[in-house]
């Protein structure tokens, strides 16, 4: 693992591997371990980047909430790849990092070759409901700085989209508690100011024109992202969505084999399809 330096801060980041780049971004509360397992197996085919985002794991905490926008984390990731040295990759997140997954392919094309997006959403439309989430983060936020870290994951583990995650054994129950209590008050408060469902600028109306492939990932029991994942994947032209069995949000963690195999056909599918050359501007971004 290595601190590079992005745009200001300082981000935590481990590369394994050799081969297609695969950036591996993870959820609201995550950090790379999150990933580790999967990109374990997936580093001896591909080039896997695993990253903590701002705010979270080693990576740097700041105290202004704007630094934290989506637009502004998308630049980062945009950033982290041009000093790797990479022009394309694919783009695989979880929930958030799912989110800034999506962001960065309808903004940045040329630096996105497919995107693998679990558990994720393209933003909120209905601009009450958008009201609303933004109105609920701010006070989850206020009320993580007055109660703590540890206030904070006990009440986040109780909440409904986790119930499935019971049936994990109590080894991995226990370490992703312990992983979840690592985090710090100012990353957790900031990001759901900062990049939050509902500040998040809505990009389902750029779906159409997002000509890169993407596979829409969710656990069966996460009905919700069923549907949002399904709806995606029709409004984009080279989109596919698929389920996986016995899991409800956190599909990579409580059904790990299914989720590997989905990712590794995916991959192997895209490896062995023709390239498109995408007309280029600055910094490898599609100017069409």
């Amino acid at each position: 693992m290595a601190l590079v330096p992005v745009n200001g801060i300082e981000l935590n980041v481990e590369v394994q591997g050799q081969g297609m780049p695969v950036f591996m971004l993870h959820g609201f509360t995550g950090d790379i371990t999150t990933w580790q397992p999967l990109a374990d197996t997936l580093s001896k085919q591909y080039m896997t980047v695993l990253v903590d985002l701002i705010g979270h794991g080693r990576s740097d905490a700041p105290q202004d909430p704007e630094r934290y926008s989506m637009k502004q984390c998308v630049e980062d990731m945009l950033t982290l790849a041009d000093r790797l040295g990479i022009e394309e990759a694919v783009w695989i997140g979880y929930s958030m990092g799912g989110r800034v997954s999506l962001c960065l392919g309808v903004t940045a094309p040329g630096k996105c070759r497919a995107l693998v997006l679990e558990g994720a959403s393209g933003g909120i439309e209905d601009e009450v409901e958008r009201e609303a989430r933004v109105l609920a983060d701010r006070t989850l936020a206020k009320r993580i700085e007055e109660e703590g870290v540890g206030w904070f994951v006990d009440y986040w583990e109780y909440q409904e989209m986790f119930a499935s995650q019971t049936r994990l054994d109590d080894e991995t129950r226990l370490r992703l508690r312990r992983q979840r209590l690592g985090n710090r008050v100012t990353g957790l408060a900031n990001s759901l100011r900062g990049m939050g469902t509902g500040v998040q600028p809505s990009v389902y109306g750029k779906l159409s024109s997002f000509d890169r492939p993407a596979l829409f990932l969710a656990g069966e029991e996460d009905r919700k992202f069923v549907e949002v994942g399904r709806w995606m994947s029709e409004l984009t032209p080279k989109g596919k969505f698929e389920s996986i069995s016995d899991a409800g949000h956190c599909a990579h963690l409580e059904n790990p084999q299914q989720f590997r195999e989905k990712v590794f056909d995916f991959l192997e599918a895209l490896e062995s399809a023709p390239r498109r050359e995408p007309v280029r501007g600055a910094r490898g971004r599609s100017v069409v």
